[in-house]
């Protein structure tokens, strides 16, 4: 079999072992990254095509030998990227990988709650200020600093993620709360997002991006959420009202926000949560899945996709 990987530097940095990849196909193609132009001419004689983010639609699958693609092996979770239906209408198998970066974005989420409650970027700007080095007594104590411990944390979401940061929460003696999703019913276990809203001190997001959670958190929710609470998003942008986040933490409707995604990615075009003058705003660049571990994790996976096609029993499959 031979296998061509059309934008392989998007996970690797140089830093993940192939060879096992290298080791279940007779040939291996890794290409750094690939344009629209050159999809075609690269595909066009492997019997695998791996993509993270490369497009493959409906006409690339078509034009494809369609005794010669026999499997699209996606180097991610989302399939947004692959025409599913064209895909399996040609007999080709997609399967994708799952689950791997649960620590890392678990880990991350509660970074972030932790750099908000402590206001580590503000202590961490006063000294290298020379702030510190000016002060009349021993310590800077301006920027408020709030124990998780008691704190309650609503979580929205409560796949394998959102379980993973609700274990960690209790870790640090935190009281957890579950959003019911909209549109899904409540129980005795997941309170109605509306309700859970002005109880939570901490609100985490770990939901899918749908039509139902799009723009889930906008003015109305921000207004309802306590002053001194603090927003947190790990999922997708989209679900966060950019304009309306940035709004209400200049009026000071909640105490702080972090971000590790924005509705466009990168954000060339730039995006109104980058402005500097927001206060209490962090932004990382949707890197909270991208641990040396996480990533070999999406390496092995494939691997062990690729193994279970050639036995006739595909896993991950996804359509």
């Amino acid at each position: 079999m031979k296998a061509a990987y059309l934008d392989y530097a998007s996970l690797d940095q140089q830093d993940l072992d192939f060879q096992a990849l290298h080791a279940v196909f007779d040939q291996l193609v890794l290409y750094p990254a690939t344009s629209a132009a050159e999809i075609q001419s690269r595909v066009a004689d492997v019997d695998v095509i791996i993509t993270n983010k490369v497009m493959i639609d409906a006409a690339t699958i078509q034009q494809c030998p369609q005794l010669k693609l026999k499997l699209i092996l996606i180097s991610a979770t989302g399939t947004n990227n692959v025409d599913l239906a064209a895909a399996k209408a040609c007999g080709i198998v997609v399967c994708n990988c799952q689950a791997y970066g649960t620590s890392a974005v678990a880990q991350h989420t509660l970074m972030l709650m932790l750099n908000l409650a402590t206001s580590f970027l503000t202590y961490q700007r006063a000294v290298q200020q020379g702030e510190w080095q000016k002060a009349s007594q021993f310590c800077l104590l301006g920027a408020p600093i709030v124990e998780l411990a008691g704190k309650t944390l609503g979580i929205v979401g409560y796949g394998e993620l959102g379980h993973a940061v609700a274990r960690l929460a209790e870790a640090f003696g935190m009281k957890v709360l579950i959003a019911a999703l909209p549109n899904r019913p409540a129980d005795d276990s997941r309170i109605p997002f509306a309700e859970l809203l002005p109880q939570v001190d901490f609100l985490s997001l770990h939901c899918p991006l749908t039509e139902d959670t799009r723009h889930l958190i906008s003015h109305a929710e921000l207004d309802a959420m306590k002053p001194s609470a603090f927003l947190i998003n790990c999922a997708r942008g989209g679900i966060v009202d950019e304009q309306a986040l940035a709004q209400a933490l200049r009026e000071g409707k909640i105490a702080g926000a972090a971000t590790d995604v924005l509705t466009v990615e990168p954000p060339k075009e730039g995006n109104v949560l980058l402005d500097a003058s927001i206060p209490n705003l962090i932004v990382t660049p949707h890197n909270a899945w991208g641990s040396v571990d996480a990533r070999q994790r999406i390496v092995d996976q494939m691997v062990e996709n690729v193994e279970a096609f050639k036995q006739g029993r595909p896993i991950r499959q996804v359509n």
